[in-house]
């Protein structure tokens, strides 16, 4: 392996990992806003059940991708330490965050030219980007350079699979994140959307299914006709539906062979736009698009 210099894994809120898990994984972090739409100038401070009853009870939450300035308090803190970056970003077609950090990074190569600034577009979102992320540290703890690793993100990032539900397919209409939800016919009684992400990092509706139970049950059988290995670290998101998100952990352990599964709370920047009761799955397999 060639010699290596010491580099940061940065990412942004979109990965929705909590506070313990970055610091565990060693990851510097840029956040996106969110506020409420009747205090815009007051950051959004709910969090779980809290922030979905908000959601239930008619508040608008809006959110925006951090500025300039934000990327350069966070990097330039690195690059003074003598380190390189690889920013890995929230899906540049959901959110404008890797055009801000492509553009932060091309100002610092310029007053740090020393220094490398490598930005990668995970192409996903909510725990997608964060198991991404997660098999991108364990490339770097098993000594992987920062160049070696963006090759490895940019041939793995496309069998970073997503797929999800929604209760309420208003959330994603209204926030312009789900462009061909009409056709889902979501206002139907009792019909809920089967979603994934594409190549593109869109979102994109795949199915209609009867009932809620079928929905998540089409998400496991996704994983089961999908997953490389069953055995691998599998991510599950939730917007405050536990159960549900258990639910389905226990059929793909049950039924499918999953032995590793995490479940994780979407945290306002995604929840704001997938509301509440939204369950997404993530895994590796064989490709987005078949």
């Amino acid at each position: 392996m060639s010699n290596t210099r010491d580099y940061v894994i940065v990412t942004d809120s979109g990965c929705d990992l909590t506070p313990q898990q970055r610091e565990a994984m060693e990851l510097a972090y840029v956040p996106l806003n969110a506020f409420m739409k009747d205090t815009p100038t007051q950051p959004c401070t709910l969090v779980g059940a809290e922030f979905y009853n908000a959601l239930r009870n008619g508040h608008v939450v809006c959110t925006s991708a951090a500025n300039l300035g934000a990327f350069r308090a966070v990097y330039t803190h690195i690059l003074d330490e003598g380190k390189d970056i690889l920013f890995l970003s929230f899906s540049s077609a959901l959110s404008c965050m890797c055009a801000t950090a492509r553009l932060a990074a091309e100002e610092l190569s310029a007053e740090y030219p020393d220094r490398k600034i490598i930005t990668v577009d995970s192409l996903s979102a909510s725990m997608g980007q964060a198991l991404l992320l997660y098999f991108a540290v364990q490339k770097k703890r098993e000594g992987a350079t920062i160049e070696e690793l963006e090759t490895y993100l940019l041939e793995n990032r496309l069998h970073l699979i997503h797929w999800f539900t929604v209760d309420d397919l208003m959330f994603l209409k209204r926030g312009g994140r789900l462009s061909s939800i009409s056709a889902v016919a979501g206002t139907l009684l009792g019909i809920k959307p089967v979603l994934h992400v594409s190549n593109e990092g869109k979102l994109i509706a795949k199915a209609k299914v009867r009932g809620r139970k079928n929905a998540l049950l089409a998400l496991a059988k996704h994983f089961a006709d999908e997953v490389y290995d069953p055995t691998q670290q599998v991510y599950i998101s939730h917007g405050d539906d536990i159960e549900a998100a258990r639910f389905v952990r226990d059929t793909l352990m049950k039924e499918y062979g999953a032995t590793n599964v995490t479940i994780g709370d979407i945290g306002p920047v995604i929840g704001a736009h997938s509301g509440p009761g939204t369950i997404a799955l993530f895994y590796m397999g064989k490709g987005r698009e078949l």
